[in-house]
């Protein structure tokens, strides 16, 4: 299994090579799986309206969707330069989320000091995510 992480990583890390971030200098990269062993990449992508900027998790997400995924997340690698344990922001947790097998199951996998994964749960990093529920 950790094959498969740090192969992550590695596609995290050439995905970040394709950063557009002149206004942070913060380059991001990521590289989700699904459950259907399908990989998709993406880094952000940053406007001069901060608040208009894309992340490089929901990039990825996007990607897949758009390409016609439709199951779900069993992890998905973030990687930067300029931080190590890289991890996603308040708005790409609740995006992993929407999408995840489950918080129990679907790994993040950071970059740690010693420049190996760290794997961490959804549910270690985003314990209580936001469900829309029926009450029908």
């Amino acid at each position: 299994m950790n094959e498969l992480y740090e192969q992550l990583l590695f596609e995290a890390k050439k995905a970040c090579e394709k950063s557009y971030s002149p206004y942070s200098n913060f380059p991001v990269g990521a590289c989700v799986l699904y459950e259907s062993q399908n990989k998709y990449t993406g880094c952000n992508v940053e406007n001069a309206s901060y608040g208009l900027s894309l992340c490089a998790e929901r990039n990825a997400i996007s990607s897949a969707i758009s390409d016609g995924e439709n199951s779900k997340i069993l992890a998905i690698a973030v990687y930067s330069p300029k931080q190590k344990k890289c991890l996603p922001c308040g708005a790409c947790r609740q995006w992993i989320d929407e999408f995840a097998l489950n918080n129990k199951e679907t790994k993040i996998i950071l970059e740690d000091d010693d420049s190996k994964p760290l794997v961490l749960s959804l549910e270690e990093v985003f314990p209580l995510g936001f469900k829309m529920t029926n009450n029908n």
